[in-house]
C-alpha cells in the first residue's frame, strides 16, 4: 500500500516524486520508458540544463529523485486505475497491481504527425512544434510552417521572433481565411495549399518541401502542429472531467475533479509543452497532495 502513486516518468512525475520522496511519504513512480521528447537532439528553456539531451535529463533526474529510499521505480505501462473507498487500485500491462491512497496523472501526451511522406526523418531535427524549445536553433533561416490548425496565425505570428523568411503550407486544407491571406501577403509571407506529398533533405535537416503538383520549395527547417492526445487516459474509470483542449482539467495545484486524483505535466494543461512547465506542475500536484494528506492523517490522530 502506497502513499501515492504516479502515472508518468517525464519532467512532472519525476518531479512530483522527488517532493513526496523528500516529504517521506512511499512513492510508487509508473514509467514506460516512451518519453515524447525521444526524437528531439537537446531540450531547451530548462535553467541550468539548455540544451541537455532528454536522455541525460531522464538519467540526472532518475538519480536524484532515487535517492530517496520511499521511492519506487516501476518501468510498467499502467492500464488501469480503479478505486474502491478510498483505495486506488493500478494494474500494469505485466500482470501486476498496486494500491495507493493517490494518484498523479502525468503521463503526458503522445503526438499524430501529419500523414507527410518523410516527416519523420525530420521531425526532432529541423522540423519542431514548439517555438520556444527550438526557434532560437532556427532562427534567420527560411521556415515552413505545416499546419491544418486554426491557430496557424498565432503561430505564423509568434515564429516572426526568430524569422521573417516564412511560408505557410496548409497541406491542401482551406484553414486559413481571405482576411488572414491578406494580412500575411502584406507581410510578404506567401500561403501554398497545395497538398504536401513528400519532404527531402539529408541527416535529418530539411532542404525541399514537394507538393503534389510537382513543385517544391527549398526551406532548412520548419514547424508542424500535431494532434496531440493523452497517452493514458482514464476518464472512464475515474470520472474526472477534461477541458476544451482535451487535457485534465485541474485547479491552480493540480486537483482534479475526482477526491484523490491530480494530474500535473501535458496532460493536463496540454499547452505550453515546456520541461521547467512541466516540472513546476509536478511539484505544485505533489503539494497538493501532501496539503490533503497533512488534514487527512490529523484527523486520524
Amino acid at each position: 500500500m502506497y502513499d501515492v502513486a504516479i502515472i508518468g516518468g517525464g519532467p512532472a512525475g519525476l518531479n512530483a516524486a522527488l517532493v513526496l520522496g523528500r516529504a517521506r511519504k512511499n512513492v510508487v513512480l509508473f514509467d514506460n520508458n516512451q518519453p515524447r521528447n525521444m526524437v528531439t537532439h537537446a531540450s531547451h528553456g530548462f535553467i541550468t540544463r539548455d540544451g541537455v539531451e532528454p536522455a541525460e535529463f531522464r538519467r540526472i533526474a532518475l538519480e536524484e529523485v532515487l535517492s530517496y529510499p520511499t521511492v519506487q521505480h516501476w518501468q510498467k505501462e499502467v492500464t488501469d486505475i480503479q478505486r474502491s473507498d478510498n483505495v486506488f487500485t493500478v494494474s500494469t500491462s505485466g500482470g501486476e497491481q498496486m494500491q495507493a491512497g493517490k494518484v498523479i496523472l502525468s503521463a503526458g501526451l503522445k503526438e499524430i504527425l501529419p500523414e507527410i511522406d518523410g516527416i519523420r526523418d525530420f521531425y526532432g531535427k529541423s522540423i519542431f512544434q514548439c517555438p520556444f524549445c527550438d526557434g532560437w536553433e532556427l532562427r534567420d533561416q527560411p521556415l515552413v510552417v505545416i499546419s491544418d490548425m486554426p491557430s496557424v496565425m498565432h503561430k505564423v505570428k509568434l515564429l516572426l521572433h526568430w524569422s521573417n523568411d516564412l511560408v505557410v503550407c496548409t497541406n491542401g486544407s482551406a484553414v486559413v481565411t481571405d482576411e488572414q491571406r491578406q494580412l500575411l501577403k502584406s507581410r510578404g509571407i506567401p500561403v501554398i495549399d497545395i497538398p504536401i506529398s513528400t519532404l527531402s533533405g539529408k541527416n535529418g535537416l530539411l532542404e525541399k518541401v514537394h507538393f503534389s503538383d510537382g513543385t517544391f520549395i527549398e526551406r532548412s527547417g520548419g514547424f508542424i502542429d500535431p494532434i496531440q492526445i493523452p497517452k493514458a487516459a482514464f476518464q472512464e474509470s475515474l470520472g474526472y472531467q477534461t477541458t476544451s483542449t482535451g487535457g485534465i482539467e485541474t485547479d491552480a495545484m493540480g486537483k482534479t475533479t475526482v477526491e484523490g486524483v491530480y494530474a500535473a505535466g501535458d496532460s493536463a494543461y496540454v499547452m505550453p509543452s515546456q520541461l521547467i512547465y512541466a516540472a513546476a506542475s509536478g511539484s505544485k500536484a505533489a503539494m497538493a497532495v501532501m496539503a490533503d494528506l497533512t488534514e487527512e492523517n490529523w484527523l486520524k490522530q
